[in-house]
């Protein structure tokens, strides 16, 4: 049994894990502050156990000398996109970052396994810098849909009940699954653009309440008391009636009584 102290070997890797998250978390926020569409629903890490490292290296015959070049997940990151459009869009923006160098590609998408798994992975080498200066750790990036990753969820947890030996009948079954799973993610992608245009005018609608809501308050921060409470009473109704023309017309008139309040504020 290796000797090594697990513990400090597994800090480059924890901290690789938390920084790709927060880098990817990042890029999702920041494209859509530009009105942009951002292709990550959302981010998942973890590092891998101590007791899957070992298994994986007896697996693949990796000495145990040799563990950070031979086994490429020990890091790994889990981003999950709506539609399969999607992944191709990410890996092409992951291709261009310039903190992180991928190593190679693996399409399970286009040459999805027997067992019916699809996802498509990516091999980044990423530096972390430590207090002993900077380290290469190798991460695994695994980018997939909603559909994917629900189909690969259920099939691993089979798979570590039955030891990675599932009956004749779960595989059929686990097969058919992935093929409705998949089936699912190209009927969503035949509406597309249906689906986008209405989360757009969701997440349109949702600032503008929130930019009119805001500078109500900034009204009554500069001691516009009556002004706000009519602005108030008149969100209401709008906001009731769902009188969305009329609501971003409300929005300028707030704004404007916003930037009036500010050129006589005495302070």
């Amino acid at each position: 049994m290796d000797s090594r102290d697990w513990k400090k070997f597994l800090i480059p890797y924890e901290q690789s894990v938390e920084e790709l998250k927060v880098k990817f978390k990042t890029l999702r926020t920041e494209m859509k502050a530009r009105d942009e569409y951002s292709p990550i629903e959302f981010v998942t890490g973890r590092v891998k156990r101590i007791s899957s490292i070992l298994d994986k290296a007896k697996r693949l015959h990796v000495p145990m000398d040799r563990l950070e070049e031979g086994i490429e997940d020990i890091a790994g990151i889990r981003i999950m996109c709506q539609f399969i459009q999607d992944i191709q869009r990410l890996s092409e923006l992951i291709r261009q970052r310039k903190d992180m160098s991928v190593i190679y590609e693996k399409d399970y998408i286009t040459n999805y396994k027997e067992s019916g798994y699809r996802s498509y992975h990516i091999i980044v080498e990423y530096p972390v810098q430590t207090s002993l200066g900077q380290k290469n750790v190798l991460a695994e990036l695994q980018i997939r849909t909603l559909a994917m990753n629900f189909w690969a969820t259920i099939e691993h947890s089979l798979s570590y009940k039955y030891k990675e030996r599932l009956p004749e009948q779960v595989k059929l079954r686990l097969q058919k699954a992935a093929e409705a799973a998949n089936a699912l993610d190209q009927e969503m992608s035949s509406i597309r653009k249906e689906i986008m245009d209405a989360q757009k005018l969701f997440e349109d609608n949702s600032n503008l309440v929130s930019k009119v809501l805001n500078h109500i308050q900034d009204l009554y921060y500069y001691h516009r008391v009556r002004e706000a409470a009519n602005f108030q009473l008149k969100f209401n109704e709008l906001w009731e009636s769902e009188d969305i023309w009329n609501l971003r017309l409300l929005s300028l008139q707030v704004e404007e009584a916003v930037l009036r309040a500010k050129k006589t504020d005495p302070t």
